[in-house]
C-alpha cells in the first residue's frame, strides 16, 4: 500500500506536468529576432544560396530556399540599421535592400 493520499498523487502528477511543459518551453527554438537580441529588419539580397530566413519569390515556400547568392527577392533578419551597409552582390546599390528587387549580374 503506498502512503500518498489521492490528493497528493493528483498533485504530484500536475507538478510533473508543468515541469516538462516549462522544459519544453525552454528548449524551443528562439526565432531571428531573439537570436539577435533586439530590433530587427528584412534585408533583401544579403543571403547565400539555402541560407534565407524566408520566402524566397515564386516557387519557394520559407527558410533555405534561394536559389542563388544574394537572390533579390529572398531575405535574412538583419540588426537594425545595418541592411544598408551589408554587401549584396547582386543589388543596384552592392548593399542589401528593404525591399525585394531584380538582380543585377554579379
Amino acid at each position: 500500500m503506498s502512503n500518498f493520499t489521492a490528493t497528493q498523487k493528483n498533485t504530484a502528477a500536475a507538478l510533473a506536468i508543468a515541469l516538462t511543459a516549462a522544459l519544453a518551453t525552454m528548449s524551443a527554438p528562439a526565432s531571428a529576432a531573439d537570436k539577435m537580441g533586439g530590433d530587427t529588419e528584412k534585408c533583401f539580397g544579403v543571403a547565400l544560396k539555402g541560407k534565407n530566413d524566408c520566402k524566397a519569390g515564386a516557387g519557394t515556400t520559407c527558410a533555405g530556399t534561394s536559389k542563388i547568392d544574394y537572390q533579390g527577392n529572398a531575405w535574412s533578419m538583419v540588426p537594425a540599421g545595418t541592411c544598408a551597409k551589408t554587401v549584396s552582390k547582386t543589388s543596384p546599390t552592392g548593399f542589401g535592400q528593404m525591399e525585394a528587387f531584380k538582380e543585377k549580374k554579379a
